[in-house]
């Protein structure tokens, strides 16, 4: 005697009741018309939008076991590729929990955790053509990973910096006890030519402070003019970055006692002076060019441009560029080595320039000692028990 089909389940073959009564998993043929329009009662997907697609659950306490297994593997050959992959992939895993691991708990920058996205997903593809996971991958493996880079004629600089994301990267496997031996220990950074970093002369500087041209004279233009040359005055007094100067607000900025509070690379602050001229163009700028911009808007960015939005730093190098037209081009990094240069070539001790530029190393602001060898022999001549200038003077 054959048992009665499930109330609900309808006129069906009996490979979709069976199914649909959860005495099977295997479903039926999906080119099937019935196949394709068939579907278990009273169940309740949780929303795409609210759980990972790989995670959504079934929930229904009376549907068979089976019946539900089935239903969660077919929605998983429903799902675009791309997603399936994000979610299970473990390497792809392991990738972004490291990535959210320098975010949140280094701090790093949003720039530097894309950089690092995008040298770890080169150096994944790179095993992938030998089919190993970056977990399985030995010191062999990142040897020969850095030299096709220099083989395809990448700079030592840019190598060097793919093979110290690697070393994070590593570090923090390690840490997390995902592996017990560390790929990249012992291995030699590539060498590097030494660039020296490019300054303006104290001429070209004047010349770049005073802002770019504008072509109309109404309010709205002078407005922006005045802010262009505040924005210019705080990066050389300051030598800071372009997201630094960016992302200044108004709380930070603190006029009266003649400093700004910054926050740099790793979200560390530091307290950088402003020069009495840069102090004199900002307040000019607060008291009749900000509420210009903002036009009853409120921001808490410092600078800010039309209707109090913020400004982008593809519009501060746009600015900077503009603004040096009458002179050599300039960069606003240029800007920043300037200050440091000019610091130094008038007797700046290095521990004072490396607080103001926000080096962790002191051995990046060393790189300013090359550009004041003038002063230096100058200094050495006038001290030195043993230098000729000093000979002459005293036989005289």
């Amino acid at each position: 005697m054959t048992s009665a089909a499930p109330t609900g389940l309808g006129v069906f073959s009996p490979s979709t009741r069976r199914f649909r009564a959860g005495l099977t998993a295997k479903p039926p043929l999906r080119g099937s018309p019935r196949g394709r329009s068939c579907r278990l009662p009273n169940l309740t997907i949780l929303p795409r939008d609210n759980l990972q697609p790989w995670r959504r659950k079934v929930q229904d306490a009376s549907t068979p076991t089976t019946a539900r297994i089935s239903l969660i593997i077919l929605t998983w050959r429903t799902l675009p590729h791309t997603h399936l992959v994000q979610s299970v992939d473990p390497n792809l895993r392991l990738l972004n929990s490291f990535l959210d691991y320098l975010k949140v708990e280094k701090g790093v920058a949003p720039l530097s955790v894309a950089a690092y996205h995008s040298d770890l997903e080169q150096y994944s593809e790179f095993l992938l053509k030998r089919k190993r996971a970056p977990r399985d991958a030995r010191r062999q493996d990142v040897r020969d990973f850095l030299n096709s880079l220099l083989s395809n004629g990448l700079d030592g600089r840019s190598v060097a910096r793919k093979l110290s994301a690697l070393r994070h990267f590593y570090r923090y496997l390690l840490l997390d006890r995902y592996i017990t031996v560390d790929p990249t220990l012992n291995l030699d950074s590539p060498k590097q030519w030494k660039v020296l970093p490019k300054s303006l002369a104290a001429d070209e500087v004047e010349s770049v402070l005073q802002g770019p041209p504008r072509a109309r004279d109404d309010r709205m233009s002078q407005a922006l003019g005045l802010r262009d040359r505040a924005m210019l005055e705080v990066f050389y007094a300051g030598a800071l970055r372009v997201t630094e100067v960016v992302t200044l607000k108004l709380e930070d900025l603190k006029l009266e006692l003649g400093y700004v509070l910054v926050r740099g690379k790793g979200d560390k602050e530091r307290i950088v002076p402003l020069g009495r001229a840069a102090q004199e163009v900002v307040q000019e700028y607060l008291r009749n060019a900000r509420p210009v911009l903002a036009a009853g808007k409120s921001s808490p960015h410092l600078f800010i441009a039309r209707g109090a939005r913020g400004i982008t730093r593809q519009r501060v190098w746009q600015m900077v560029n503009a603004a040096s037209t009458q002179s050599r081009h300039a960069s606003p990094h240029m800007l920043r080595h300037s200050c440091a240069t000019h610091m130094v070539e008038n007797g700046a001790d290095l521990r004072t320039v490396q607080t103001i530029l926000g080096h962790a190393d002191i051995s990046t602001t060393q790189v300013y000692t090359h550009l004041a060898l003038d002063r230096l022999s100058k200094v050495y001549k006038q001290h030195h028990p043993r230098s000729k200038e000093r000979a002459k003077t005293s036989s005289e």
